[in-house]
């Protein structure tokens, strides 16, 4: 089953509690520090409805978004007058007409890449379209959250138009995390429809990250715990990598 087709007509409302705001101070900060001005080319990798992508473009930053959902996509530009680029690719496979200031990632998209190798190249690819001294700063789930939060749990809400169960199943030994999300949507005759999709994530260590940014050759590569902007700790659940 395909991901974020159904999922995308309520993703929005369902993700209400996302702390976009703080992760846009997280992000302007490095941005900061790492001399990305205002006005600089920035891409984001797996933008989805562009919740990130528009608050980058009223700081100021000329944005191109890809992500390798339509529904999402189409929700993203249709959901603002910002001049933003929003183009249908995947990660593994983008291309750019020009180079980029800086990339980023939020909200564990990096976690959808699978296979080693297709991160590798993601990482390369990502090299490749930025400018020199450029930034490229991504978010990803710890192998924490997988393995003692998320687990064998199964997650519910129930809202006035949508309701969603989510079923998760981590494997310790390939450490993939599948989510089995059933979606209960209502219709216009006021009864509810049933979607389902599965979701697969990936757990990487912190190191493997590390190697292969340095492979595609990346360097001065930090590590901080999202929510604190400080060296992670073994409770760390969302990790932010920066890498020049």
């Amino acid at each position: 089953m395909e991901s974020y087709t159904s999922f995308a007509k309520v993703y929005d409302e369902f993700m209400d509690q996302t702390p976009y705001d703080q992760w846009l101070e997280n992000i302007l900060s490095i941005f900061q520090r790492e001399h990305v001005e205002c006005g600089s080319d920035v891409l984001e990798l797996g933008c989805g409805t562009g919740k990130m992508t528009r608050r980058l473009a009223r700081a100021g930053y000329c944005m191109t978004a890809i992500d390798n959902s339509m529904e999402m996509l189409e929700i993203a530009a249709n959901n603002g007058d910002e001049e933003i680029l929003y183009v249908w690719q995947d990660m593994e496979s983008f291309e750019l007409p020009k180079k980029v200031n800086a990339v980023v990632s939020v909200c564990d998209c990096i976690n959808y890449i699978l296979e080693s190798s297709d991160l590798q190249e993601v990482f390369c690819r990502t090299r490749e379209y930025l400018k020199e001294q450029g930034v490229f700063m991504f978010d990803m789930n710890s192998r924490f959250k997988y393995e003692q939060l998320l687990a064998q749990n199964t997650f519910a809400e129930d809202r006035e138009d949508a309701s969603f169960i989510w079923d998760n199943f981590y494997d310790e030994e390939e450490r993939i995390n599948e989510y089995q999300l059933s979606l209960f949507i209502q219709n216009e005759a006021g009864t509810y429809d049933k979607f389902e999709e599965v979701h697969l994530q990936k757990a990487y260590d912190e190191t493997e990250i590390e190697e292969m940014l340095f492979r595609a050759g990346f360097c001065d590569i930090k590590i901080l715990d999202a929510d604190t902007m400080q060296e992670p700790k073994k409770e760390t659940e969302r990790l932010y990598f920066i890498a020049k």
